[in-house]
């Protein structure tokens, strides 16, 4: 037994030194969503006004949401995140604000945003490290509910081109229709959010099938759900990928009971990344895919009471501030390229 132990150890210390001969770079994408994230504003325009926080909690929430964007990523990569994808912001008031925190304002993060349709005023956005990103072109794309029947707007689909380090790529922000109302009846808007991303993946592709595009967000919904699986097609595997397939490594970590976020006693892992098969194929020896993770550290996590093991969360289910973080735990993809 120690011997197996001691050539599995020896082993890895082999992986590792290969890993660093070959001089890799790195880097990391995340998404989080940050639980009702609003400046201390009243917004007439919107329904906000149950979350909109005090003063004192609202430079708290700052605190610890920068504090989070900070730990992000950094046991693989110093920088932390060269793009976070970000669900539930109020405005560019909040994004001016957090990207001022001194946790991570030496990071010189700048954001993509547009206003919101939903009616509390919830929005998608994105951060980006200069240093590694720059945009080309940013719009956002609506989820036509209408057509469904629906009267109440969701958040639209956050489209961000650009160059990552060198590697042109597509960024898709989400943050679909909740489970209100039960998931029989909720279940088409998200098939239809789902369906959106879909025509944009679709549309890049048929203009160039090798394009490296990342779908992350909220989805609210399992990675075994009909609009993943069925919609955008997402695989579990990716031996056979070709480079215009969706890979959703998510998949089989659900299976494995993991997740992101916990309700009524049972763990979902409704946030995820996917990408393109260009990413696993690496058709132009740029940036491929590596691994993923859930960062479900310890300081975001309840360590007592009733909630112990779950997402230390800002609000009390009744929203009574806790000084907590997001009632989800954040999601991060590494990509390597050889310098």
């Amino acid at each position: 037994m120690i011997r197996s132990i001691f050539f599995s150890f020896l082993i890895c210390i082999i992986a590792s030194k290969s890993f660093a001969q070959q001089q890799y770079q790195v880097v990391a994408i995340g998404f989080y969503n940050c639980e009702n994230f609003f400046d201390t504003l009243d917004d007439p325009n919107k329904d906000d006004i149950e979350n909109t926080p005090t003063p004192g909690d609202y430079q708290q929430k700052l605190h610890n949401i920068a504090t989070v964007f900070q730990k992000l990523g950094t046991d693989v990569t110093p920088d932390g995140p060269a793009i976070i994808g970000i669900a539930e912001i109020e405005n560019d008031n909040v994004l001016k604000a957090v990207v001022a925190q001194p946790e991570i304002a030496k990071r010189n993060y700048n954001y993509v945003w547009f206003p919101t349709p939903d009616v509390r005023g919830i929005s998608t956005a994105m951060l980006y490290n200069p240093k590694y990103f720059k945009v080309i072109s940013a719009e956002p794309v609506r989820i036509p509910l209408e057509t469904l029947g629906q009267t109440r707007p969701t958040r639209d689909v956050l489209h961000v081109y650009g160059v990552l380090s060198g590697d042109t790529v597509h960024i898709l922000v989400n943050h679909w229709p909740s489970k209100a109302g039960g998931e029989a009846r909720s279940a088409p808007g998200r098939k239809l959010a789902a369906s959106v991303d879909k025509h944009i993946i679709d549309s890049i592709q048929a203009t160039n099938p090798n394009a490296k595009i990342l779908l992350m967000g909220d989805l609210n919904d399992n990675p075994t759900s009909e609009g993943v699986v069925e919609v955008l097609k997402a695989k579990a595997d990716k031996k056979n990928l070709s480079a215009t397939d969706i890979y959703n490594p998510w998949i089989n970590m659900y299976k494995k009971g993991i997740g992101t976020e916990s309700f009524q006693g049972e763990w979902n892992l409704i946030d995820q990344i996917m990408i393109t098969g260009a990413f696993v194929k690496n058709p132009n020896d740029q940036w491929k895919y590596y691994k993923e993770e859930i960062f479900n550290k310890q300081f975001l996590t309840n360590q007592f009471g009733k909630d112990a093991g779950l997402p230390h969360r800002s609000y009390t289910i009744t929203h009574t501030w806790d000084n907590g973080f997001s009632d989800h735990y954040p999601v991060v993809m590494y990509f390597i390229k050889k310098q």
